[in-house]
């Protein structure tokens, strides 16, 4: 079956990484599930965990506004992002705004609230040995500017939309050595750690039950559903985060659900050359976590 996911990888012009986990027993399928990977979008659960244990145990009050300046915008292609006037937000508001349509300054607002500290220490209380943040959105997005010869994100926007083919094929290679995109020095995570982290949260463990029921409830809210929802149908319910940066990783974690009652987490993620074929690896993430629950299922898991 390993062989089988690979080849759905392999035809879509990518390598992935998997861990489909039994919720009922805790069988897994995995796939490379130990290799660390660059998680993107995929930590806005973790920074949403967070911020609602805040809400539930009263450090925070989540109906309180916030102003969101757009002189501070954090970069991003949907959302908030994109505004180009000042919003006022709730912070509960803001929690569905980066879990729904994955909006990265909303998102930043929420980590200089709780720390990225706070995020790690979480983390590490939950036994996610292997999962680190690095940074805030905005500082990695800088960080992958600079390291193709811009001042920062928003300069290599610019640049690009005026440079030559060429300068845009050395770009490419700088930005595959770019430390955003390497898990060995930027934000990290494993397909393991992602699965066990859906688990505790689907269990109630993974902090106070409100919490984690309400990060449950917005993530089956996602707009987004062409990744590990694509491999599945109704009645099948799936709940999940998608995580995506530059064009080379593209990841999903998500739990399945059945209906006879059988859930299963599952954590995705792929990286691929820039300019390869995002419909084809996107399709590919949702029938490769597909093979995965199946073969649970046939063990009785």
């Amino acid at each position: 079956m390993t062989d089988g996911i690979e080849e759905v990888f392999g035809r879509a012009g990518c390598e992935g990484a998997l861990c489909v986990q039994s919720l009922a027993d805790g069988t897994t399928f995995c796939l490379r599930a130990d290799e660390p990977v660059v998680p993107a979008s995929v930590v806005k659960v973790q920074i949403a965990l967070e911020v609602e244990s805040w809400f539930a145990d009263g450090r925070l009050d989540p109906r309180e506004r916030v102003a969101l300046r757009a002189a501070d915008r954090t970069p991003g292609p949907v959302g908030v992002s994109l505004f180009e006037d000042d919003a006022v937000l709730s912070w509960r508001d803001m929690v569905v705004m980066a879990l729904t349509v994955s909006d990265n300054h909303t998102t930043d607002a929420l980590l200089r609230r709780v720390g990225v500290d706070a995020v790690n220490a979480t983390a590490a209380r939950l036994g996610l040995t292997r999962t680190v943040l690095v940074s805030d959105l905005r500082t990695m997005l800088d960080s992958i500017g600079q390291d193709i010869g811009c001042t920062g994100w928003n300069d290599s926007v610019t640049w690009a939309a005026g440079a030559s083919a060429d300068a845009l094929a050395r770009a490419d290679e700088q930005l595959l050595a770019s430390r955003a995109l390497d898990p060995l020095q930027g934000t990290r995570t494993t397909p393991r750690d992602m699965a066990n982290l859906l688990r505790l949260i689907w269990t109630d463990q993974a902090g106070p039950a409100a919490a984690c029921e309400r990060v449950r409830t917005v993530m089956a809210k996602q707009l987004t559903r062409h990744r590990i929802a694509s491999g599945f149908r109704l009645p099948v319910r799936v709940a999940v985060k998608s995580g995506s940066l530059v064009g080379v990783v593209r990841n999903e974690i998500g739990v399945i659900s059945h209906p006879d009652g059988r859930r299963y987490a599952a954590a995705v993620f792929t990286r691929s050359p820039p300019g390869s074929d995002d419909v084809a690896i996107s399709s590919a993430i949702g029938a490769a976590t597909a093979l995965a629950v199946a073969a649970l299922r046939e063990d009785g898991g």
